[in-house]
């Protein structure tokens, strides 16, 4: 979907702001050349100060992108344009964290067996213009994610498997954990990380001087 502009995105220097591997693989997909600059920025922003998973994921991925520009910026090693991201599991409007441990895991697991729950994923596309003013897209995707009933048995042997251990809302939808869903209504790919497709859309917006959403 990004061929179209893919010929002016070799000349950009692209930053990912985000260590995780899935979103790296995800990019990799679009045929994107970008480095991996994984944000400092502390995660840890008061969720009860925000109304929604919605607000607190744009802010966060918002923090981690300015959190590396200026890094970059103070390095002299500043990019055209970097990308950022945050994605958060909610269930019942409540944010859900990664476990802090087996009985932690176990807990959520048990809480999310049978329920639709959401999640959320906050991207952030901050463009250097030609004139050398910064321009900032925020959007965010959201899909929501049918767990079947699971058996006592089944989740202690997930959790038994470490997977759960690093991710949010204790699963994981592209490995073992995609075992446990029963459907989907929305992006998969938002689901492990990283909104494909409405990226793309706002990646074509920007680089075609129309701007990008705010959603």
């Amino acid at each position: 979907m990004l061929h179209p502009i893919l010929s002016e995105l070799s000349l950009t220097r692209i930053v990912l702001a985000s260590g995780s591997p899935r979103r790296r693989e995800i990019l990799n997909s679009t045929g994107l050349t970008f480095d991996v600059i994984p944000s400092k920025f502390d995660e840890n922003l008061d969720k009860s100060q925000f109304e929604s998973p919605v607000d607190y994921v744009k802010e966060t991925a918002r923090r981690k992108t300015d959190e590396v520009r200026e890094r970059l910026s103070i390095s002299g090693k500043a990019s055209s344009l970097i990308i950022g991201a945050d994605t958060v599991v909610a269930l019942d409007g409540k944010i859900m964290e990664k476990p802090t441990s087996k009985s932690d895991a176990t807990s959520m697991l048990t809480n999310l067996s049978g329920k639709t729950h959401s999640v959320y994923t906050g991207v952030v596309l901050s463009k250097v213009l030609q004139n050398g003013t910064l321009k900032q897209v925020i959007f965010h995707e959201k899909t929501d994610v049918k767990f079947g009933n699971l058996p006592t048995e089944v989740i202690k042997s997930y959790v038994d498997t470490g997977e759960p251990m690093d991710k949010a809302g204790g699963y994981g939808i592209q490995a073992i954990g995609g075992t446990l869903v029963e459907g989907i209504c929305g992006d998969y790919y938002n689901v492990v990380g990283f909104p494909l497709h409405h990226f793309c859309v706002e990646m074509l917006k920007l680089y075609d001087n129309k701007g990008g959403t705010q959603n």
